[in-house]
């Protein structure tokens, strides 16, 4: 076949180890179908069916150079039906219109928001005036009252007078979709409540129990542990945080120790460890017993047991499920007297939450997970046979163990972070070393004695390791993020740059021989992308009531309160640390409140809001190329290009670039019809010519 045969040739010869790349060709076609940008139908779904059993049939009968292509285009189509299928399992009524009024529903879910209020998630949702089959099925609620008010229980059912809404589409074009995410975990509507939380009904006996059994365990633990440490300990083994400060989950952040408070990986593989080593060793105690049982697979069973409990017990969230798939491939591989840590186990568990749970694949948590668990595997995988290694004392390699797990895990998941978060922790690792031990060594093995201990009144020792553990966190976290320089801001990548790095990461780690190291190129494609792509000169809220324009001091905004979720998401896409209030002391915007001017190249624009505006638009539009007006427009005036509420209620958030000649691009955020984006239809890219 010549040099075109070669590629197949040297795909057949590495079948034995090209396993580890179904999970990654699965992830290339639910990436492909979320980027479709209309919703397909009962049609496509069934000829993809047909393509799928087609390609299968073909895998085994085909020659055998032919046999590796027809399985990745099996791969890729399972991607796609996959999302098809868990789309129509989740899909459930979504508010579609601005709510003002009783809720009613049962607690299901105690956080807390941004803004450091508390917040319900409620099912079983009744709105006055709304038809069941138009209600959501849940709904989340924060909780802005001070005053007196029932004390949410999970179970309880309540009802509050709230302000609902549908959940909001990106603050900007490719930028976070939270309508999306919201669609598939089932959330309906979001919004707040000023008014108090009244009982309606107490929790029925037998109704969410695990919810009941959590919320006593954290009660728990709070009540022996004071202050923010016990509100950690409590979030970091139950996963309950609604009692965890803004100022402490803002510490966190800036030392890159937020993942200690996410029941994922980490905090599963610590738990089932320390599980698995007690009962192991613990057998090993009793020579009777030990000389007649397995102990290795007995502690593997009993551990497995245990991870399954906590799954259940800390909410089953999607973090939470990920790890214990992972934990179970591994536990099970002991069972089967296989290896538990390899590629082989990680692609297992990757490709059985992908086909499960597709919409994860998105998630910064799935991706910074799988990132640090694969480079783990492939870093000691290849440290095994390092001499030096092996000269050390014993407590030498611990010490090592536990440095370069650090080292690998950071490195891998810098990247991601970067991307996602638009912020590199400058002494995430410094903090990472001197915590993790501590959460591994005392936190959840605390947690796992003072359960035992427990129902004979004994827990006092495991919490007194709980609680210093989680005060020693605490005091790391606080102490680094007061440093100077500790967190720098990163500027959001095109959409294309962290899939791109990806894809040339994992050929890298998994493809044997020279040909590994072609995986370098899009790795270094990646971060040319990400440095060179500008971010949008004009930004537009989806209510028109803000507005940023790009300027040498950073993006300034054109007030200083108001679609405080835009502008946090926008000044950290741009990779800028300041906040609201200083972003709108910039220069780029004069004049009053209501009418704020700006300049954007040979633009004049202004911004128009208040009771007032629709009655200032005629001077405005004479004085102006470009109106934004955060009110509903009747009739558009002559003479210039005016933005109203109207029009962003079908584009969504809007994004603009100035041109070479001087024209202004304005990209919709709303560039796709899909199930998750409700009535808001794809729109068009516009380009305004320049100003005369």
């Amino acid at each position: 076949m010549g040099r075109l045969g070669h590629p197949f040739t040297a795909l057949a010869a590495a079948r034995g180890t090209l396993f580890p790349f179904a999970p990654v060709l699965i992830s290339c076609g639910i990436g492909l179908w979320f980027q479709l940008g209309w919703e397909p139908g009962p049609i496509f779904y069934a000829v993809l069916g047909v393509l799928t059993l087609a390609f299968g049939v073909a895998a085994f009968r085909a020659p055998e150079l032919l046999q590796v292509p027809f399985w990745a285009a099996v791969c890729l189509c399972l991607g796609l039906l996959a999302c098809g299928l868990r789309l129509t399992l989740v899909a459930a009524p979504v508010l579609e219109f601005r709510y003002y009024g009783p809720v009613q529903g049962r607690v299901v879910e105690i956080d807390r928001s941004d803004s450091d209020f508390p917040r319900v998630t409620l099912d079983r949702v009744v709105l006055s005036r709304v038809d069941p089959d138009r209600t959501p099925q849940t709904v989340r609620v924060t909780l802005r009252w001070t005053g007196p008010q029932t004390e949410p229980r999970p179970g309880l059912t309540v009802i509050v007078t709230a302000n609902l809404s549908p959940p909001p589409g990106p603050a900007e074009p490719g930028g976070f979709d939270f309508r999306r995410m919201a669609y598939f975990e089932g959330l309906g509507a979001v919004g707040s409540s000023r008014s108090p939380l009244l009982a309606l009904e107490p929790a029925a006996p037998g109704e969410e129990w695990v919810n009941r059994l959590r919320a006593h365990l954290s009660g728990a633990i709070m009540a022996r542990i004071p202050g923010q440490a016990g509100a950690f300990a409590s979030g970091a083994v139950t996963g309950d945080r609604s009692e965890i400060a803004q100022v402490t989950v803002e510490d966190l952040r800036a030392s890159n120790l937020s993942h200690l408070l996410a029941i994922s990986g980490m905090n599963m593989a610590f738990l089932t460890g320390f599980v698995f080593a007690l009962v192991r060793y613990g057998i090993a105690l009793v020579p009777p017993v030990a000389l007649r049982v397995n102990s290795k697979k007995v502690a593997a069973v009993v551990a497995l047991a245990v991870s399954a409990f906590y799954l259940a017990l800390s909410g089953a969230n999607v973090a939470t499920e990920r790890a214990f798939v992972m934990v179970a491939v591994m536990l099970v591989a002991v069972l089967a007297d296989r290896r538990a840590f390899t590629l082989r186990a990680v692609a297992l568990a990757a490709t059985l939450l992908l086909l499960w749970q597709p919409d994860s694949l998105l998630a910064p948590g799935f991706q910074m997970s799988f990132a640090a668990t694969i480079a783990l595997v492939a870093g000691f995988d290849a440290l095994r046979s390092w001499p030096r290694l092996l000269t050390l004392p014993r407590w030498g390699r611990v010490v090592m163990v536990a440095v370069l797990s650090t080292v690998i895990a950071g490195l891998a998941t810098a990247p991601l972070g970067a991307g996602h978060f638009n912020r590199f922790t400058d002494y995430g690792m410094i903090a990472n070393l001197l915590t993790v031990p501590v959460m591994g060594m005392l936190i959840m093995p605390g947690a796992v004695i003072a359960a035992l201990l427990a129902p004979f009144g004994l827990a006092a020792p495991g919490l007194w390791a709980m609680e210093v553990g989680a005060r020693w966190i605490l005091a790391v976290a606080h102490l680094v993020a007061g440093w100077e320089g500790a967190v720098t801001g990163i500027p959001a990548p095109v959409p294309a740059v962290l899939p791109t790095m990806a894809l040339g990461a994992l050929w890298l780690v998994i493809w044997q021989g020279r040909a590994r190291w072609i995986g370098i190129a899009p790795i270094l494609a990646a971060i040319l992308l990400w440095g060179i792509v500008p971010r949008a000169d004009l930004l537009v809220s989806a209510d028109g009531g803000l507005a940023g324009i790009l300027g040498p001091q950073g993006r300034a905004l054109s007030t200083a309160t108001g679609a405080g979720f835009a502008a946090a998401d926008w000044l950290e896409n741009d990779g800028d640390l300041a906040d609201q209030e200083e972003a709108a002391r910039r220069e780029g915007f004069t004049g009053p409140p209501a009418r704020r001017r700006f300049r954007l190249g040979q633009w004049r624009g202004i911004v128009l809001k208040g009771k007032g505006a629709l009655s200032t638009l005629g001077p405005a539009c004479r004085e102006n190329d470009l109106v934004i007006l955060a009110a509903d427009l009747a009739d558009l005036p002559e003479g210039c290009t005016v933005i109203d509420r109207a029009e962003l209620a079908l584009s969504g958030a809007i994004a603009g670039w100035l041109e070479p000649d001087g024209a202004l691009r304005l990209v919709p955020a709303n560039r796709a019809t899909r199930a998750w984006t409700g009535q808001a239809k794809a729109q068009p890219v516009i380009v305004l010519p320049p100003p005369q």
